[in-house]
């Protein structure tokens, strides 16, 4: 497990974001020396405070406040006394997880097993893939190296537990543990490089217990029954007694295959004859077990650390290379965000992260056979070009209720239900009982009727007044009672006609006992406009 410690990360953030703002000033025609000046101001003195108990504290600073005296959990007052020109920086946590998000993207070119140690950590879980960097040592280099190159302070170790190699970060760089010498690498460190709660690590110094081997050498028992178990549970990976799974940012994929450039490539041509290549090999690697894939991301790494993500989705299990291939040339072509290489990607990676088993089916001479096939494959097409969200399809659900009557979903996902389905069949020689668009939200309207519980004569709509000249109805439709919190109105639905012969779908919401039994006194129920008949 290798373990990484941004113990700068807020400062580190904030630094790189005025190199780029500086750099983007120099770029647009800002003086040489005026730039240059600036870009020193960068190592000044910095602090990130944050509100704790109604008082402004340091919550992260950079190396040159640590060397004028400045620590975490300082007061601002204190730190404005010690250092009156000091930078003063909000904190912002939700940057500060988007930055280590952004890292531990990127960490994913080693091991797709990241997760998150927050607020300021990673680990990588190196088990069977370090080989691939040349061994443990230099894949921990390589990734400190590029980390400490982008503008981060990195610290990082390796053990065979998460903990152990946490607790090594906070104290000791570069250190590597062998299995079984875990409880000697930790046993001079303090207890609180454990990351324990400081409530914890205060009652252990009272104690007289400083460091993690002191701990060590008390009764499980002891340490359980005054600070818990939890903590106690810890101290253990600490030792590597017990280890506990991470939990990886993302689910493992069900294969992965990847290409790695000596030198960084930018050219369109190449990164398409790239996925082309990738998308080859997958497909063959699936076809040794017999599944198609389902869901598919190309990832794209450039040098600079930054990370892209393209995903399509499919509706049946893909088999053939050509056809991957093609969905994300539609995806590419559809961005909005163009595919920025910036100095070039070093690796572009190609997963299947959901796949099925393909089944082979009978075909015989039916000419309409594989009809079903090439609707799906015009559906997955579309939807890599405008989101697999806007092509839909419409499923009959078993109500009365107008607005529920239809489902819309993915027809990815649901183009086989949808052609399986059975619509209520139209009487031949008649009009149609309900509109084939609703409005989204019924639209109130006044009415006017020669009966209290009779159909409307005239109505007013969107300010036009309507004379109703023909009348079917009303069709009775009492609200499904047990999904509403409270009692719900029965509505009685009218098909009218106008003088101009404009056709509309109203209700009167509510009976009289209804509304009666609901107020308390007689009013004229609501009338509203649910939809127009072509």
């Amino acid at each position: 497990m290798l373990s990484l410690w941004l113990p700068r990360l807020p400062t580190d953030r904030i630094r790189r974001l005025r190199a780029k703002t500086l750099l983007r000033e120099a770029v647009i025609g800002s003086r040489e020396d005026d730039a240059s000046n600036r870009l020193e101001q960068l190592d000044e003195l910095s602090i990130v405070v944050a509100r704790q108990n109604n008082m402004l504290r340091i919550s992260a600073l950079n190396d040159a406040a640590t060397h004028v005296g400045l620590a975490v959990d300082l007061p601002l007052a204190n730190a404005r006394a010690i250092c009156p020109d000091v930078q003063v920086h909000d904190a912002d946590e939700v940057a500060d997880a988007d930055a280590l998000n952004a890292i531990a993207e990127w960490c994913d070119r080693f091991t797709p097993l990241v997760a998150l140690d927050l607020p300021h950590g990673l680990f990588l879980d190196i088990s069977g893939c370090a080989h691939l960097f040349g061994g443990e040592a230099a894949m921990m280099n390589l990734v400190c190296s590029v980390l400490t190159a982008q503008g981060f302070r990195v610290s990082g170790a390796i053990a065979g537990t998460a903990v152990c190699a946490r607790t090594l970060t906070r104290h000791v760089h570069g250190r590597i543990v062998r299995d079984g010498e875990e409880a000697e690498a930790v046993r001079l460190l303090p207890i609180s490089a454990l990351g324990a709660d400081m409530a914890v690590v205060t009652g252990l110094r009272r104690a007289g217990l400083k460091t993690i081997g002191e701990v060590a050498d008390r009764g499980r028992h002891e340490i359980t029954a005054r600070f818990g178990a939890r903590f106690t549970a810890l101290l253990e990976q600490a030792l590597g007694h017990s280890d506990a799974p991470i939990s990886p940012r993302k689910p493992l994929p069900d294969y992965i295959v990847e290409k790695r450039f000596a030198e960084p490539v930018a050219t369109e041509a190449v990164i398409s004859a790239t996925l082309s290549g990738l998308a080859g090999t997958l497909v063959a690697a699936m076809g040794k077990q017999g599944k198609g894939a389902r869901q598919l991301e190309a990832r794209f790494f450039r040098t600079d650390g930054a990370v892209r993500t393209i995903t399509v989705d499919t509706g049946q299990p893909v088999t053939r290379g050509e056809v991957i291939d093609r969905l994300f040339r539609e995806r590419l072509e559809a961005l909005s965000d163009p595919l920025d290489p910036g100095f070039g990607f070093d690796l572009i990676r190609l997963t299947a992260s959901r796949t099925e088993i393909v089944v082979q089916e009978q075909r015989d001479l039916d000419a309409h056979v594989h009809d079903q096939d090439e609707v799906s494959a015009l559906i997955d097409r579309i939807a890599a070009r405008i989101g697999g969200k806007r092509v839909v399809v419409h499923l009959p659900q078993d109500t009365h209720i107008p607005e529920r009557a239809v489902l819309k979903a993915p027809a990815q996902h649901h183009l086989l239900e949808a052609a399986q389905s059975t619509w209520p069949a139209r009487v031949a020689g008649e009009p149609p009982l309900r509109p084939l668009r609703l409005f989204e939200r019924p639209e109130q309207i006044k009415v006017i009727a020669e009966v209290p519980d009779g159909p409307p004569a005239r109505f007013v709509w969107r300010r036009a007044t309507h004379a109703v000249v023909r009348v079917e109805g009303p069709e009775r439709v009492a609200m499904e009672w047990w999904r509403a919190g409270s009692a719900v109105l029965t509505r009685d639905y009218f098909r009218v006609e106008d003088e101009e012969g404009l056709r509309f779908w109203v209700y009167r919401d509510g009976l009289f006992e209804e509304i009666e039994q609901q107020e308390g006194k007689a009013v004229l129920p609501n009338w509203f406009m649910h939809g127009l008949f072509a």
